[in-house]
């Protein structure tokens, strides 16, 4: 009975864990955003969460599990004149460990990378006055 209880408790875990890599609550029921990931972090990256700047466009947090980073980009929602926007990242625990990379640009700004191995981290995008941010993702 022991043994049954622990594989259930294993189990569960699991699939608590795997919640946190869930979609997003800010994707449409198709998993659309404002804007389409760019793909601007580099390969061996995979999105892990995405939040709408409203309509401008979207923030993106992307996981390289073999180097152990996290990338964040904001990606416009439609290329136009040059705005104010910014990408940034940071360890929730230790701020000092960050990156951002902000200016006026016509599509997107970032990619800005940090170390996320066993750390939390916080993410920031803006475009023109809006912005989001969003933390709890650990890694």
């Amino acid at each position: 009975m022991h043994r049954a209880a622990t594989v259930t408790a294993v189990a569960a875990a699991t699939v608590a864990s795997a919640a946190v890599f869930a979609a997003p609550a800010s994707a449409t029921a198709q998993g659309a955003y404002a804007a389409a990931y760019n793909g601007a972090c580099g390969s061996g990256y995979s999105v892990l969460h995405g939040y709408d700047i409203g309509e401008l466009g979207t923030v993106y947090l992307t996981w390289n599990g073999r180097t152990g980073e996290n990338c964040a980009v904001t990606v416009r929602a439609r290329k136009g004149a040059p705005v104010y926007m910014q990408a940034k990242v940071y360890q929730t625990d230790h701020t000092q460990v960050s990156a951002s990379d902000s200016g006026a640009y016509t599509t997107y700004a970032g990619p800005v990378y940090v170390p996320g191995r066993g750390e939390c981290v916080t993410v920031r995008g803006q475009i023109d006055d809006a912005y989001e941010s969003f933390a709890g993702f650990c890694g």
